[in-house]
């Protein structure tokens, strides 16, 4: 199993709240296959920037999951069928930049949290 992130977009979606009968349909067709879903996050309607086959705007929605390999071209071509998923793009996730995307994250963060608690103790005390 590898782990993949996904980006789909949804043009028949009416309202933001309304995606997650299709999230859970996208979803249903990786555990189908023999995958796991990590996660999701909606991110939200954004416009194209020109339109593409008469729609002006899409509800974007990015998720991970782990899958075998050998099955990404099997899930393309269901998702090719769907007439949900207006467009779909499936990245494999490399682990060793991941690691060090998080370890820089870290690394801001301690940065941002000592420069607080420096300055927080530079200010004056008033009685």
């Amino acid at each position: 199993m590898k782990k993949y992130d996904a980006l789909y977009i949804f043009v028949n979606a009416p309202k933001d709240e309304a995606a997650e009968p299709l999230t859970e349909k996208v979803g249903a067709e990786i555990t189908r296959l023999g995958g796991v879903i990590l996660g999701s996050e909606m991110l939200g309607r954004k416009t194209f920037a020109r339109e593409l086959k008469k729609h002006e705007s899409g509800l974007y929605v990015r998720t991970r999951f782990e899958l075998d390999p050998a099955k990404v071209a099997e899930l393309r071509a269901r998702y090719a069928l769907s007439e949900d998923v207006f467009r779909v793009q499936i990245l494999a996730v490399d682990d060793r930049r991941e690691a060090l995307v998080v370890e820089q994250q870290a690394r801001r963060r301690a940065k941002a949290e000592a420069e607080a608690a420096a300055s927080a103790a530079a200010e004056p005390v008033e009685a």
